[in-house]
């Protein structure tokens, strides 16, 4: 099935795989070298604390994990749908987002345990606003899923089926963008610290402000026509 997005999407789906990628590199490369949106990597390490008796590691781990989640939860809350589509109060949420990653620069600087709490927070929130559309899955803050969708299709264009363009971009895109993200963190955490979280906090609430006046321009055009 192929993605039937609108541009905007394909914008904010780029936008925010970047700023995922920012957020995840600094978290490696800073307190504790613990990633903020792997999950799967932070379940394993969780494991390995828990059997090692690293009890103080594992309370990090947990409250991270946790804080993704209830950011999930809270996208949950007010989005309250599963179809990407105007009107569902993403700039709100995207809004939310860029507080919490300004909140968690001078928690990270204190090497508070909040501080990537705070992260992961905002990442569950931003990862639960990525929706099912057409059949499409979304997702900005881990490529895992995208790497497999590539996969796929390489099985299938091996096998002479038709190859999803669309999705092959889309899924190349978040890819790409994540990436770039991570090199663009980097380079600037090795600069500013965890100053370089107000770049992604910027670009989140930039988003945020697009979406809005997007969508404002396109309630005009409904009533006009």
């Amino acid at each position: 099935m192929g993605v039937q997005l609108p541009r905007w999407v394909w914008i904010g789906a780029a936008a925010l795989s970047c700023v995922a990628g920012i957020v995840n590199v600094i978290g490696f490369l800073g307190f504790q070298h613990q990633a903020i949106t792997h999950l799967t990597g932070n379940t394993s390490l969780l494991a390995a604390s828990l059997a090692t008796g690293d009890w103080r590691a594992a309370r990090h781990l947990f409250a991270a994990m946790a804080a993704f989640v209830a950011g999930a939860a809270l996208g949950g809350l007010i989005v309250q749908d599963n179809t990407l589509r105007l009107g569902r109060r993403y700039g709100v949420a995207l809004t939310i987002e860029a507080l919490l990653l300004l909140l968690a620069v001078p928690l990270f600087q204190r090497g508070s345990v909040v501080g990537p709490a705070c992260a992961a927070l905002a990442c569950g929130l931003q990862n639960a606003m990525a929706t099912t559309f057409s059949g499409a899955v979304v997702r900005t803050t881990h490529v895992s899923g995208m790497f497999t969708d590539l996969g796929i299709m390489l099985g299938h264009a091996l096998r002479g089926m038709p190859l999803a363009r669309r999705r092959l971009g889309l899924c190349v895109l978040v890819i790409s963008f994540f990436f770039a993200g991570s090199m663009l963190g980097a380079l600037m955490f090795a600069r500013f610290g965890y100053g370089a979280l107000y770049l992604p906090a910027a670009l989140t609430g930039v988003t945020g402000v697009g979406y809005v006046l997007y969508r404002q321009r396109q309630l005009r055009r409904g009533a006009s026509a």
